[in-house]
């Protein structure tokens, strides 16, 4: 961590320099490992994250081994900071998606600092409206936009977070990620390659033609992205 200011989290640059102070003793630099299962639904968290760089996919699961994500987060989200201030139990699964680094704090430490500072209790609060949307939107979007639109979609996010046109990526991940069939999600890659939109090889997917992209999501990206930059035009 520069001592000079916050680490690349955006939650993090939001704060004045006051009330970034009050947290920064707290913060541990760790490593995002792919697969690394962070949280658990049910269980007490361990730490709150706010991530660097890298991407930590919010998961739901069925008791028949089904699951959906409901969101994405990385560099402009905290990940368990709601449910730290709340019971301390994980409402939901927390994975590894994309390697990279975070910033953690373990969960007295973080109320202690949300109780002493109104500006980070806000940030956290505001954070979690952002959340809720973002899984409201995504619930709709699964419910009623073609597979295609929903591909577009998530891939765009991912660029969002990781400013890489490339991602690593297999269709197996894609398929879960979205609830959808394995098949469902290989014939839409296929037509959005023909298309000159992205390259897909093995476990990797090149983004080619952004605008392209942009015009085969759905309106659900965009709207997203204008509620999350209206919660936090002011600080």
């Amino acid at each position: 961590m520069s001592a000079s200011g916050p680490p690349p989290n955006q939650m993090l640059q939001m704060l004045d320099a006051a009330d970034f102070d009050l947290l920064r003793p707290h913060l541990v630099t760790i490593e995002l490992v792919r697969e690394t299962v962070l949280d658990e639904a049910g269980a007490a968290l361990r730490h709150v994250l706010f991530p660097h760089d890298g991407t930590v996919s919010i998961t739901v699961s069925l008791s028949e081994g089904q699951t959906i994500e409901v969101a994405m987060l990385g560099r402009d989200s905290i990940v368990g900071g709601g449910a730290a201030l709340a019971d301390g139990i994980a409402a939901s699964d927390a994975v590894v998606l994309f390697p990279g680094t975070a910033s953690a704090v373990e969960i007295p430490a973080f109320r202690t600092v949300a109780n002493a500072s109104i500006a980070f209790r806000s940030l956290i609060i505001r954070h979690e409206q952002a959340l809720l949307a973002r899984a409201q939107q995504s619930l709709l979007c699964n419910a009623l936009h073609p597979v295609e639109a929903r591909l577009a979609r998530w891939l765009l996010r991912a660029r969002d977070l990781s400013d890489r046109e490339t991602l690593a990526l297999t269709q197996e991940t894609l398929a879960q990620m979205m609830g959808v069939r394995r098949n469902a999600v290989s014939l839409v890659a296929h037509e959005l390659q023909r298309a000159g939109i992205i390259s897909y090889s093995r476990g990797q997917i090149e983004i080619i033609d952004l605008r392209a992209l942009e015009a085969t999501s759905c309106e659900c990206h965009a709207a997203v992205k204008a509620h999350h930059a209206r919660l936090f035009a002011s600080r």
